[in-house]
């Protein structure tokens, strides 16, 4: 009976399926690094190159970090239906603050809960939209707003802000008229490589990056490479990004960080904190609302939105930090960054109805949200020489209780103020 079950005609059916499962597994196990020996694990979960995308994946404290006495863990997978067919989403718990990340709208931040604080708002727009059912160019370039419900997503590269007409150098070497789209391309184009990096040793950081690239023949050629930074067990996070201009010629570039409040922070009475230099109102309307520029309404159907261009102070470091809290001053949420990387602010008030979007933006970047014009002429575009990189670092934090809100706002007022004394006008004037 042997003898024939060798020599009889084998079943195709099944040997294909072996044939098929020994590349996958093998691909997988090229694509983990994960020996406990080595400082750190390491999975390819997405990569143009390979190719590869995991579809549905899963680490854990358990399995990498035994001995972290936090339970975090990452997972990703791929949502259906709709207009978010096919979108790839990977959640980040550290065990005290959940961060759910998307690569496929260019590694942008959908919310993030830490116990009774959530970072996020309450968009018309729904799902998370793949990208490519977002038109750029509809409405006269407002498109962009198609797909935008994010927390946190990033506006750029080769430009952001205002939709409208600006100058290029066309293929043929000359000057030419181009149609900027509202905030540009980065935050629409799916990363081609994300990976996620455990550090086994502690306090055992969570690493999530990825690259996203924004090129074309006869045109800017850059690459945004971040890295989600988490702590397992704490309530804040890092973002640490770098743009790279690998073409072969000088290139422009704006980034703008566009975080996104609603409720719990947002509600009236909600206020920003931040030690400013300098406010100016974007135009005639939000100039009539200049002297509440820092409080928020409650939801108002027929709202106009409002945008305010600061200027921050900062620290000996340069850093600075703004902060926005609830009315009871017991929840809030912190952005810290260095001057010297991300210079502007831009405070965005849309306190419309809640069916409408309800929401405020606090938005640190290398220029204000002007067409990009406006902005060259201002000397708020900056360049890029041949294989050089602009680096910036941003520090999200989570406060929960009044404790802790009292202490993130006496930081946040104090920066910038070290060396006067402390009845100087300048120190009352920020401090009252």
């Amino acid at each position: 009976m042997l003898t024939r079950r060798f020599l009889g005609k084998p079943d195709m059916s099944q040997l294909k399926m072996v044939l098929t499962a020994v590349p996958v597994l093998l691909a997988a196990a090229l694509l983990t690094t994960e020996s406990p020996g080595q400082d750190s694990f390491r999975h390819i979960l997405t990569s143009s190159e390979q190719p590869h995308n995991d579809q549905v994946w899963k680490v854990d404290a358990v399995k990498v970090t035994p001995n972290c006495r936090h339970p975090w863990r990452v997972q990703k997978s791929v949502l259906k239906g709709g207009r978010q067919e096919g979108v790839d989403q990977i959640i980040v718990d550290s065990g005290a603050m959940e961060i759910v990340l998307c690569p496929t709208r260019g590694m942008g931040i959908i919310q993030v809960t830490a116990g009774d604080v959530v970072l996020k708002w309450d968009s018309p727009v729904k799902e998370i939209v793949n990208p490519q059912f977002v038109n750029l160019n509809s409405r006269g370039g407002l498109g962009w707003l198609e797909g935008f419900n994010e927390f946190m997503c990033r506006c750029g590269l080769e430009s952001n802000g205002h939709p409208g007409t600006d100058r290029f150098i066309n293929n043929v070497g000359d000057e030419a008229e181009m149609e900027l789209t509202l905030h540009g391309k980065i935050a629409n184009i799916p990363a081609r490589h994300v990976e996620v990096i455990v550090d086994r040793k502690p306090p055992y950081a969570i690493h999530i990056r990825g690259q996203v690239d924004e090129k074309l023949l006869f045109g800017p050629k850059l690459e945004l490479h971040t890295e989600l930074i988490v702590i397992p067990g704490e309530t804040s996070f890092q973002l640490v990004d770098e743009i790279k201009n690998v073409g072969a010629q000088e290139q422009e570039f704006e980034i703008l960080y566009h975080a996104n409040f609603g409720n719990p922070l947002l509600e009236e009475g909600a206020q920003v904190v931040a030690s400013v230099k300098s406010v100016k109102p974007f135009n005639d309307h939000a100039a009539s609302g200049l002297d509440t520029w820092n409080v928020y309404a409650k939801p108002t159907t027929g709202f106009v939105e409002q945008v305010y261009l600061l200027e921050l102070n900062g620290d000996d470091n340069n850093h600075t930090t703004a902060l926005l809290h609830n009315k009871a001053a017991n929840k809030a949420a912190t952005i810290s960054w260095s001057l010297d990387e991300l210079p502007y602010l831009t405070l965005w008030k849309n306190t419309g109805a809640l069916a409408d979007g309800y929401v405020t933006g606090i938005e640190p970047g290398t220029n204000y949200p002007n067409n990009r014009s406006v902005e060259r002429q201002a000397g708020r575009v900056p360049k890029l020489g041949p294989g050089e990189s602009h680096k910036m670092t941003l520090k999200f934090g989570v406060h929960s209780g009044a404790k802790a809100v009292k202490s993130a706002i006496d930081f946040v007022r104090d920066i910038g103020l070290a060396g006067e004394p402390v009845d100087s006008p300048r120190i009352k004037a920020i401090r009252r």
